[in-house]
């Protein structure tokens, strides 16, 4: 379970250079909300590549661990996300909720959603 904590760890990366991209490129051409939700479909496409590669790699044994792995990304992305947010990038927990008000058309609750299904996704798809 260990290799897929550490696993997660390039997550992060993958995460701040999406970001980077979107500020660097696209979102100087859009909405902010239009940006945003494109950097949350190319966050996917990206997190799709790299939990695809992990899976390759180490294989998922059983729907448990991979239900395990999921859950564990989760939570360390959520983790993550607020803590850093909060108390490394000063937002209040109001800002940091609402990426996730869907009726506001802010989607970025379909990141850690994918993150924690992917890896079950990935091990059916591997039997």
């Amino acid at each position: 379970m260990w290799r897929y904590v550490l696993a997660w760890v390039p997550m992060v990366a993958i995460a701040i250079a999406n970001g980077a991209l979107r500020e660097a490129t696209y979102g100087k051409r859009m909405t902010e909300l239009r940006a945003h939700q494109l950097s949350t479909l190319s966050g996917i496409v990206l997190f799709t590549v790299y939990i695809w590669g992990v899976t390759t790699v180490w294989p998922l044994q059983t729907s448990g661990q991979a239900v395990a792995v999921g859950i564990t990304w989760l939570v360390l992305t959520l983790a993550f996300e607020f803590l850093f947010g909060r108390y490394v990038a000063g937002h209040s927990w109001s800002r940091l909720l609402q990426d996730y008000n869907v009726l506001a058309g802010r989607v970025w609750v379909f990141i850690p959603t994918w993150v924690a299904v992917a890896p079950y996704v990935f091990y059916l798809a591997g039997r």
